[in-house]
Protein backbone atom coordinates (compact mmCIF):
# COMPACT_ATOMS: atom_id res chain seq x y z
CA UNK A 1 0.00 0.00 0.00
CA UNK A 2 1.29 3.46 -0.75
CA UNK A 3 0.91 6.04 1.53
CA UNK A 4 0.62 10.67 0.54
CA UNK A 5 0.32 13.41 3.41
CA UNK A 6 -3.06 15.30 2.31
CA UNK A 7 -4.94 18.41 3.07
CA UNK A 8 -8.75 18.68 3.43
CA UNK A 9 -8.23 22.61 5.13
CA UNK A 10 -6.29 24.91 4.72
CA UNK A 11 -4.47 25.67 8.27
CA UNK A 12 -1.74 24.98 10.80
CA UNK A 13 0.31 21.71 9.82
CA UNK A 14 -2.31 20.13 12.42
CA UNK A 15 -4.13 20.12 9.39
CA UNK A 16 -1.94 17.20 7.52
CA UNK A 17 -2.85 13.68 7.78
CA UNK A 18 -0.88 10.45 6.29
CA UNK A 19 -2.79 8.09 4.57
CA UNK A 20 -2.71 4.86 2.52
CA UNK A 21 -3.63 5.17 -1.26
CA UNK A 22 -4.00 3.49 -4.13
CA UNK A 23 -2.34 5.27 -6.92
CA UNK A 24 -4.29 4.96 -10.59
CA UNK A 25 -2.29 4.27 -13.67
CA UNK A 26 -0.31 6.64 -15.32
CA UNK A 27 -2.67 8.14 -18.30
CA UNK A 28 -1.49 9.25 -21.80
CA UNK A 29 1.74 11.85 -21.67
CA UNK A 30 2.07 10.64 -17.85
CA UNK A 31 4.86 8.76 -15.57
CA UNK A 32 4.43 6.97 -12.44
CA UNK A 33 7.11 7.67 -10.12
CA UNK A 34 8.21 6.10 -7.13
CA UNK A 35 10.13 9.20 -4.87
CA UNK A 36 13.16 8.45 -3.57
CA UNK A 37 13.50 11.53 -1.71
CA UNK A 38 11.00 14.42 -1.29
CA UNK A 39 11.92 18.06 -1.05
CA UNK A 40 10.34 20.30 1.57
CA UNK A 41 9.40 23.89 0.37
CA UNK A 42 8.16 27.55 1.65
CA UNK A 43 5.47 27.31 -1.37
CA UNK A 44 4.48 23.67 0.78
CA UNK A 45 3.12 25.97 3.65
CA UNK A 46 1.65 28.79 1.39
CA UNK A 47 -0.38 26.09 0.23
CA UNK A 48 -1.26 24.21 3.25
CA UNK A 49 -2.10 27.59 4.64
CA UNK A 50 -4.37 28.74 1.81
CA UNK A 51 -2.12 32.00 0.86
CA UNK A 52 -1.74 29.85 -2.36
CA UNK A 53 -4.89 28.56 -3.13
CA UNK A 54 -4.39 24.54 -4.48
CA UNK A 55 -7.74 22.22 -4.65
CA UNK A 56 -8.70 20.27 -1.66
CA UNK A 57 -8.71 17.57 -0.47
CA UNK A 58 -4.86 17.53 -2.07
CA UNK A 59 -1.86 15.77 -1.59
CA UNK A 60 0.67 18.64 -0.51
CA UNK A 61 4.42 19.22 -2.11
CA UNK A 62 6.13 19.82 -5.76
CA UNK A 63 9.64 18.67 -5.77
CA UNK A 64 10.79 15.64 -5.55
CA UNK A 65 13.50 12.52 -7.12
CA UNK A 66 13.22 8.99 -7.76
CA UNK A 67 12.56 6.25 -10.64
CA UNK A 68 10.06 6.22 -13.39
CA UNK A 69 8.61 3.25 -12.10
CA UNK A 70 6.03 3.03 -15.55
CA UNK A 71 5.45 5.36 -18.40
CA UNK A 72 2.28 5.81 -19.77
CA UNK A 73 1.24 5.72 -23.85
CA UNK A 74 2.25 8.83 -25.51
CA UNK A 75 5.73 9.41 -23.81
CA UNK A 76 8.11 8.57 -26.32
CA UNK A 77 10.60 11.21 -27.75
CA UNK A 78 11.42 12.54 -23.92
CA UNK A 79 14.20 10.51 -23.77
CA UNK A 80 12.66 8.90 -20.64
CA UNK A 81 12.56 5.40 -20.06
CA UNK A 82 11.38 3.06 -16.95
CA UNK A 83 13.98 2.36 -13.99
CA UNK A 84 15.63 6.18 -15.06
CA UNK A 85 16.38 8.13 -12.36
CA UNK A 86 14.51 11.44 -12.48
CA UNK A 87 13.98 14.85 -10.59
CA UNK A 88 10.78 17.52 -10.72
CA UNK A 89 9.72 20.46 -9.60
CA UNK A 90 5.55 20.74 -9.96
CA UNK A 91 3.33 23.45 -10.61
CA UNK A 92 0.80 21.07 -9.14
CA UNK A 93 1.26 19.42 -5.77
CA UNK A 94 1.39 15.55 -4.77
CA UNK A 95 4.77 15.49 -4.27
CA UNK A 96 4.16 13.76 -0.27
CA UNK A 97 3.66 10.53 -1.57
CA UNK A 98 5.39 7.65 -1.76
CA UNK A 99 4.49 7.42 -5.50
CA UNK A 100 2.88 9.92 -8.00
CA UNK A 101 1.73 10.07 -11.86
CA UNK A 102 3.68 13.05 -13.43
CA UNK A 103 3.44 14.69 -16.95
CA UNK A 104 6.63 12.98 -18.16
CA UNK A 105 7.21 16.23 -19.85
CA UNK A 106 8.26 18.01 -16.75
CA UNK A 107 10.85 15.30 -15.70
CA UNK A 108 14.11 16.05 -15.56
CA UNK A 109 16.84 13.05 -16.15
CA UNK A 110 19.57 12.98 -13.57
CA UNK A 111 22.98 12.44 -14.47
CA UNK A 112 25.10 10.20 -12.13
CA UNK A 113 27.21 13.11 -10.64
CA UNK A 114 23.70 14.21 -8.89
CA UNK A 115 22.52 12.37 -5.83
CA UNK A 116 19.20 11.69 -5.10
CA UNK A 117 18.78 13.96 -2.07
CA UNK A 118 20.99 16.47 -3.75
CA UNK A 119 18.30 16.19 -6.65
CA UNK A 120 15.29 16.79 -4.29
CA UNK A 121 17.05 19.36 -2.01
CA UNK A 122 18.17 21.72 -5.31
CA UNK A 123 16.04 21.41 -8.03
CA UNK A 124 13.45 23.63 -7.32
CA UNK A 125 15.26 26.30 -5.17
CA UNK A 126 18.25 25.54 -7.84
CA UNK A 127 16.01 26.43 -10.69
CA UNK A 128 14.69 29.62 -8.91
CA UNK A 129 17.87 30.70 -8.32
CA UNK A 130 19.61 30.33 -12.07
CA UNK A 131 15.82 32.11 -13.20
CA UNK A 132 16.48 34.88 -10.81
CA UNK A 133 20.54 35.59 -11.03
CA UNK A 134 20.89 34.60 -14.78
CA UNK A 135 17.15 35.83 -16.68
CA UNK A 136 15.00 37.92 -14.48
CA UNK A 137 18.36 39.92 -13.59
CA UNK A 138 21.38 38.86 -15.59
CA UNK A 139 23.85 39.89 -12.49
CA UNK A 140 27.27 41.15 -14.03
CA UNK A 141 31.03 40.83 -12.66
CA UNK A 142 30.96 43.31 -9.93
CA UNK A 143 27.35 44.48 -9.37
CA UNK A 144 26.11 45.18 -5.85
CA UNK A 145 23.33 42.85 -5.16
CA UNK A 146 21.21 42.88 -1.78
CA UNK A 147 19.69 39.26 -0.79
CA UNK A 148 17.40 38.36 1.77
CA UNK A 149 17.15 35.76 3.74
CA UNK A 150 20.86 34.32 2.14
CA UNK A 151 20.52 31.80 5.03
CA UNK A 152 18.01 30.11 3.74
CA UNK A 153 16.88 27.19 1.02
CA UNK A 154 16.99 29.39 -1.92
CA UNK A 155 18.96 32.20 -0.35
CA UNK A 156 21.62 29.95 0.29
CA UNK A 157 22.23 28.67 -3.15
CA UNK A 158 21.41 32.01 -4.24
CA UNK A 159 24.23 33.15 -2.54
CA UNK A 160 26.59 30.78 -3.90
CA UNK A 161 25.70 31.22 -6.99
CA UNK A 162 25.99 35.44 -7.28
CA UNK A 163 29.56 34.82 -5.40
CA UNK A 164 30.37 32.77 -8.25
CA UNK A 165 29.02 34.92 -10.59
CA UNK A 166 31.50 37.56 -8.70
CA UNK A 167 28.41 39.99 -7.76
CA UNK A 168 29.12 42.27 -4.67
CA UNK A 169 26.70 40.59 -2.32
CA UNK A 170 25.01 42.59 0.95
CA UNK A 171 23.29 39.64 2.58
CA UNK A 172 20.59 39.77 5.10
CA UNK A 173 19.92 37.02 7.80
CA UNK A 174 17.27 36.80 11.06
CA UNK A 175 20.07 35.79 13.81
CA UNK A 176 23.57 36.21 14.19
CA UNK A 177 23.95 32.15 14.24
CA UNK A 178 22.84 32.88 10.31
CA UNK A 179 25.50 35.70 10.13
CA UNK A 180 27.72 33.13 10.70
CA UNK A 181 26.94 30.45 8.18
CA UNK A 182 26.69 33.44 5.40
CA UNK A 183 30.00 34.42 6.52
CA UNK A 184 31.50 30.97 5.79
CA UNK A 185 30.04 30.88 2.86
CA UNK A 186 31.99 34.32 1.57
CA UNK A 187 29.36 36.65 1.88
CA UNK A 188 31.36 40.58 1.52
CA UNK A 189 28.73 42.48 4.09
CA UNK A 190 26.43 40.99 5.86
CA UNK A 191 23.13 42.14 7.83
CA UNK A 192 20.99 40.99 10.70
CA UNK A 193 17.40 42.63 9.58
CA UNK A 194 16.05 41.85 12.23
CA UNK A 195 17.89 43.83 14.51
CA UNK A 196 19.81 46.56 11.90
CA UNK A 197 18.36 48.72 9.53
CA UNK A 198 19.28 47.31 6.23
CA UNK A 199 18.49 50.06 4.50
CA UNK A 200 20.74 52.74 6.75
CA UNK A 201 23.68 50.11 6.12
CA UNK A 202 23.03 49.50 2.18
CA UNK A 203 23.05 52.88 2.03
CA UNK A 204 26.35 53.60 3.55
CA UNK A 205 27.80 50.85 1.39
CA UNK A 206 26.37 52.25 -1.37
CA UNK A 207 25.02 56.40 -1.73
CA UNK A 208 23.35 55.83 -4.84
CA UNK A 209 21.76 52.27 -4.33
CA UNK A 210 22.11 48.67 -5.28
CA UNK A 211 20.52 47.94 -8.77
CA UNK A 212 18.84 44.92 -8.13
CA UNK A 213 17.40 43.60 -4.93
CA UNK A 214 16.51 39.93 -4.06
CA UNK A 215 13.44 39.80 -1.64
CA UNK A 216 11.80 36.61 -0.62
CA UNK A 217 10.86 37.91 3.32
CA UNK A 218 7.97 39.90 1.79
CA UNK A 219 6.03 41.60 4.38
CA UNK A 220 9.00 42.86 7.04
CA UNK A 221 11.75 44.13 4.22
CA UNK A 222 9.16 44.82 1.09
CA UNK A 223 9.05 49.04 1.50
CA UNK A 224 13.09 49.23 2.90
CA UNK A 225 13.90 47.23 0.36
CA UNK A 226 12.49 49.68 -2.33
CA UNK A 227 14.68 52.65 -0.93
CA UNK A 228 17.51 50.45 -1.12
CA UNK A 229 17.71 50.69 -5.01
CA UNK A 230 19.47 52.90 -7.58
CA UNK A 231 17.70 54.91 -9.99
CA UNK A 232 16.05 52.51 -12.54
CA UNK A 233 16.81 49.64 -10.02
CA UNK A 234 15.00 45.92 -9.74
CA UNK A 235 13.24 44.98 -6.70
CA UNK A 236 12.65 41.14 -7.45
CA UNK A 237 9.63 39.83 -5.12
CA UNK A 238 9.89 36.33 -4.65
CA UNK A 239 8.68 35.27 -1.68
CA UNK A 240 6.25 35.93 1.55
CA UNK A 241 8.34 34.48 4.24
CA UNK A 242 6.81 37.26 6.67
CA UNK A 243 3.60 37.47 5.11
CA UNK A 244 2.60 39.32 1.74
CA UNK A 245 4.00 42.48 0.83
CA UNK A 246 2.24 45.78 1.43
CA UNK A 247 -0.46 47.03 -1.73
CA UNK A 248 1.92 48.71 -3.76
CA UNK A 249 1.31 52.61 -4.75
CA UNK A 250 2.81 52.45 -8.17
CA UNK A 251 3.30 55.92 -8.05
CA UNK A 252 5.73 55.96 -5.95
CA UNK A 253 7.86 53.67 -8.44
CA UNK A 254 8.44 56.91 -10.16
CA UNK A 255 9.07 59.09 -6.58
CA UNK A 256 11.88 57.17 -5.76
CA UNK A 257 13.73 57.07 -9.05
CA UNK A 258 11.71 55.10 -12.07
CA UNK A 259 12.26 51.54 -10.34
CA UNK A 260 11.00 48.06 -11.29
CA UNK A 261 9.32 46.05 -9.31
CA UNK A 262 8.66 42.20 -10.58
CA UNK A 263 6.97 39.31 -9.35
CA UNK A 264 8.53 35.80 -11.00
CA UNK A 265 7.69 32.46 -10.95
CA UNK A 266 9.85 29.50 -11.94
CA UNK A 267 6.98 28.23 -13.95
CA UNK A 268 6.57 31.10 -16.29
CA UNK A 269 10.52 31.09 -17.33
CA UNK A 270 10.22 27.24 -17.69
CA UNK A 271 7.11 26.53 -19.85
CA UNK A 272 8.56 24.65 -22.80
CA UNK A 273 10.53 21.14 -22.26
CA UNK A 274 13.33 23.26 -23.61
CA UNK A 275 13.48 26.04 -21.43
CA UNK A 276 13.14 22.76 -18.59
CA UNK A 277 16.05 21.16 -19.47
CA UNK A 278 18.35 24.24 -20.24
CA UNK A 279 17.75 25.35 -17.04
CA UNK A 280 18.87 21.88 -15.26
CA UNK A 281 21.36 21.86 -16.99
CA UNK A 282 22.88 25.05 -15.59
CA UNK A 283 21.81 23.99 -12.33
CA UNK A 284 23.75 20.72 -12.99
CA UNK A 285 26.98 22.33 -14.69
CA UNK A 286 27.11 24.29 -10.78
CA UNK A 287 27.17 21.43 -9.17
CA UNK A 288 29.18 19.72 -10.80
CA UNK A 289 31.97 22.31 -10.93
CA UNK A 290 31.68 22.51 -6.97
CA UNK A 291 29.99 26.55 -7.28
CA UNK A 292 26.76 25.34 -5.71
CA UNK A 293 27.52 23.15 -2.37
CA UNK A 294 23.82 22.30 -0.91
CA UNK A 295 23.44 22.12 2.75
CA UNK A 296 21.21 19.64 3.82
CA UNK A 297 20.19 20.42 7.71
CA UNK A 298 17.39 18.00 8.21
CA UNK A 299 15.72 14.90 7.33
CA UNK A 300 11.93 13.75 8.53
CA UNK A 301 10.17 10.97 7.51
CA UNK A 302 7.26 11.40 4.99
CA UNK A 303 4.73 10.83 8.28
CA UNK A 304 6.38 13.36 10.07
CA UNK A 305 5.69 16.13 7.40
CA UNK A 306 4.13 18.55 9.61
CA UNK A 307 7.02 18.49 12.08
CA UNK A 308 9.09 19.33 8.89
CA UNK A 309 6.35 22.45 8.42
CA UNK A 310 7.08 23.33 12.13
CA UNK A 311 10.26 23.46 11.71
CA UNK A 312 10.77 25.32 8.39
CA UNK A 313 7.77 28.24 9.57
CA UNK A 314 9.91 29.01 12.63
CA UNK A 315 12.22 30.52 10.02
CA UNK A 316 15.37 29.35 12.27
CA UNK A 317 16.23 26.31 9.48
CA UNK A 318 18.96 26.39 6.95
CA UNK A 319 19.73 25.42 4.27
CA UNK A 320 17.46 22.42 2.66
CA UNK A 321 14.62 20.50 4.34
CA UNK A 322 13.66 16.52 2.87
CA UNK A 323 11.07 13.92 3.69
CA UNK A 324 12.17 10.09 2.95
CA UNK A 325 8.88 8.11 1.93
Amino acid sequence: MEHRVRIAQTGSPDVMSYESFEPPEPGPGEALVRHRVIGVNMIDTYHRSGLYPTPMPGTLGVEAAGVIERLGPQTSGLGLHEGQRVAYAAQTTGAYATVRSMPAERLVPLPDSVPDEVAAATLLKGLTVEVLVRRVHPVRFAEPVLLHAAAGGVGSLALQWLLHLGAKVIATVGSDAKAALVKEQGAEHIIVYTRDDFKAKVRDLYPEGVPVVYDSVGKATFEASLDCLSVRGLLVSYGNASGKPPPLDIGSLATRGSLFVTRPTLFSYTRTRAELLASANALFEMLAKGALKPHISRRFLLKDAADAHRALESRETTGQLLLLP
